[in-house]
């Protein structure tokens, strides 16, 4: 199994470049090996606000289309995010588009601060998926602060936790403690997914990274180039590499 995480830098508001972007890194992992490739928060549009209600995307949405082509193509699941309008309700949401061209969507479940003016919280979609008998879910930035969530993801007997965020250089420290601290109590593998550019008008923090179900810290990128970090698994044991874009 080959899992991929990039790191990218979004353009604010400029759907289109970033979803160039997100098809050249897809095609990259693919080259790879990879049988899934995850983009960090709101990777589509970049992480956004006051702002997300019109660049928001629908459950159906054709822009994801060629999205959904390459899944089935390369044969790879694809997590990409996005402010997501489900009826009346705007979510930070992802999509899960998988290889038998079936899209899931994974919706945040515990906001940052100041989100709630602008996005609604929500427990209902929260799908998992399965690669080579080994049970993966899905955070999304602050639900990492939270330890309810990755205790309900081992409840689900999660193999592997998958994190996409927006955090920045004074926020990923926590975040490291956080994950770390998480594989190791749960036995979970955790691979995370962060910007390495700006977004929002603020820095992130790159630094992606992956910790097996020890809590050992097996790779990670810095904390300012674009790319991919590769995770593979043999037998039981992981290792990573690094593909800059």
């Amino acid at each position: 199994m080959i899992l991929a995480a990039a790191q990218t830098k979004p353009k604010r508001g400029d759907i289109s470049s970033n979803l160039l972007n997100h098809y050249q890194l897809i095609e990259l992992a693919a080259q790879n090996g990879a049988n899934l490739i995850v983009f960090p928060e709101l990777s589509i549009t970049g992480y956004e606000r006051e702002n997300a209600a019109s660049l928001a995307f629908t459950e159906d949405d054709y822009r994801i289309d060629h999205l959904k082509e390459l899944a089935v193509r390369n044969n790879i699941i694809i997590i990409a995010g996005a402010p997501i309008q489900k009826e009346s309700q705007l979510f930070i949401g992802e999509f899960i588009i998988s290889p038998d061209n079936s899209v899931s969507i994974y919706t945040k479940q515990f906001l940052h601060e100041g989100e709630d003016e602008f996005f609604e919280s929500s427990f209902e979609n929260n799908p998992m998926v399965r690669i080579e008998n080994q049970n993966i879910s899905f955070a999304i930035c602050a639900d990492i602060d939270n330890p309810l969530h990755p205790e309900n993801a081992k409840k689900k007997d999660t193999d592997i936790y998958i994190a996409s965020i927006f955090f920045s250089p004074n926020g990923i420290p926590n975040a490291y403690r956080n994950l770390q601290n998480y594989a190791q109590k749960h036995e979970m593998n955790v691979l995370m997914s962060n910007f390495s550019g700006e977004s929002w008008g603020s820095p992130s923090a790159g630094q992606s990274a992956f910790w097996n179900n020890k809590g050992e810290l097996v790779g990670q990128m810095n904390d300012s180039d674009s790319g991919l970090l590769l995770v593979e698994k043999q037998n039981d044991s992981w290792t990573t590499r690094i593909i800059f874009d």
